[in-house]
């Protein structure tokens, strides 16, 4: 890494930014390939502390409440303890593989921007300088962007609002008036959780939940990958995959229905001073509005590249966004889910090898020898314990 001259752009072959699921996997498939933390690339992650968006998580969601929590590559999380937190487990496993790879990721570091640069390099400005990089993995994934729908009244509300991504857990609930506003899975986990302390719950959705029996194979997640891949390459934003898969009709969720703690009521007109009202005379008063209202893409500081379509999302084929070869976007639409960031993140680094090619004189190198193990696919066994 060029590090001459006071203020000078650090230039590196790629720059990943953001170090949750997508954003390591990514990283350790650059080293496979042959690259170097900190000569060839650099990771910047803007969290206090390994373990993405995962260490933000609330208290009650322990391990064993995780759905699809699927293993970075080259390393298995085993033997863990299913009711401990699911940000301390995966915290602590995060670090563990970020360590046994050597990744040595830059932490806390804010992107603010990503600008063109000089010479045919994507400049990025960060807390700690600015790099000059050939190309950029963008992992930055959603948790930074809680979505918070606009409703007449909100203003004058005079309980409390909070969305998930500040949600502490049911006990500061206990004996309030809850509304859970949001349909998907983690707004029913909330509701679930709550509806044993509170004193009432009550749950508005936009749409009448759709509740999924039956197992979820392979056919039926490809069927719903496909649904989120064709709005991104139409350039629009992206849905998560889970909001196409119907929420799993488990045991826990068969009680609360059949005790009435998920009974749906369609979305409110408007909020009050002390709750909520329908346009057809109903209303209910409440000390707590909850948005369980999910999450929106952090590519703010993607911006001054306008890679955005006039749909409003980043057009993508694969993980490359269709504007500018340069960039990958993983953990994005389609590679949202843990599977998903995996294998996304492995085919960001395929293109991005062949984009940064082999010397003119065609001596092999590092780099072009891992794309062809890339290809072949292997990956190497470690096992955490």
């Amino acid at each position: 890494m060029n590090n001459s001259g006071a203020g000078e752009a650090r230039e590196v072959d790629v720059v990943v930014i953001g170090a949750g699921q997508a954003g390591l996997s990514g990283a350790y498939h650059l080293r496979r390939v042959g690259l170097e933390p900190d000569r060839d690339f650099v990771v910047l992650d803007h969290a206090p502390r390994p373990g993405g968006a995962w260490q933000f998580r609330w208290p009650s969601l322990t391990y064993g409440k995780v759905h699809g929590m699927h293993a970075l590559p080259g390393m298995e999380l085993t033997g863990a303890d299913d009711s401990r937190a699911s940000s301390e487990v995966i915290g602590e496993y995060f670090d563990a593989y970020e360590r046994t790879f050597d990744l040595r990721v830059h932490r806390p570091v804010e992107v603010s921007a990503v600008r063109e640069g000089d010479g045919g390099r994507l400049s990025v400005e960060t807390s700690e300088g600015t790099y000059a990089t050939r190309a950029l993995i963008n992992a930055t994934g959603t948790w930074d962007r809680p979505f918070w729908p606009r409703y007449p009244g909100q203003e004058i509300f005079r309980g409390r609002q909070l969305h998930t991504a500040n949600y502490p857990g049911p006990k500061e609930f206990a004996g309030q008036r809850v509304l859970v506003v949001g349909g998907g899975a983690s707004g029913t986990q909330h509701l679930m959780e709550i509806a044993e302390v509170a004193a009432e719950t009550f749950w508005v959705t936009r749409r009448p939940p759709v509740f999924r029996e039956g197992p979820f194979g392979e056919d039926q997640g490809r069927a719903a990958v496909a649904m989120v891949e064709e709005r991104v390459r139409r350039g629009l934003p992206p849905q998560s995959v889970v909001s196409v898969t119907g929420l799993p009709l488990t045991d826990a969720v068969r009680r609360a229905r059949a005790e009435g703690v998920l009974n749906r009521l369609p979305m409110f007109d408007r909020i009050t001073p002390t709750g909520v009202t329908w346009d057809d005379g109903r209303s209910v008063d409440v000390d707590v509005i909850l948005w369980a209202t999910g999450f929106r893409a952090a590519i703010d500081h993607l911006a001054p590249l306008r890679l955005r379509e006039p749909g409003g999302g980043i057009r993508v084929e694969g993980t490359q966004a269709v504007r500018d070869a340069r960039i990958h976007l993983v953990g994005y639409g389609p590679s949202a889910s843990t599977i998903g960031a995996n294998r996304a993140g492995r085919a960001a680094v395929h293109a991005i090898t062949r984009l940064l090619g082999a010397p003119e004189d065609g001596t092999p190198t590092a780099m072009t020898a891992a794309d062809r193990a890339v290809e072949r696919g292997g990956e190497p066994a470690t096992t955490l314990v």
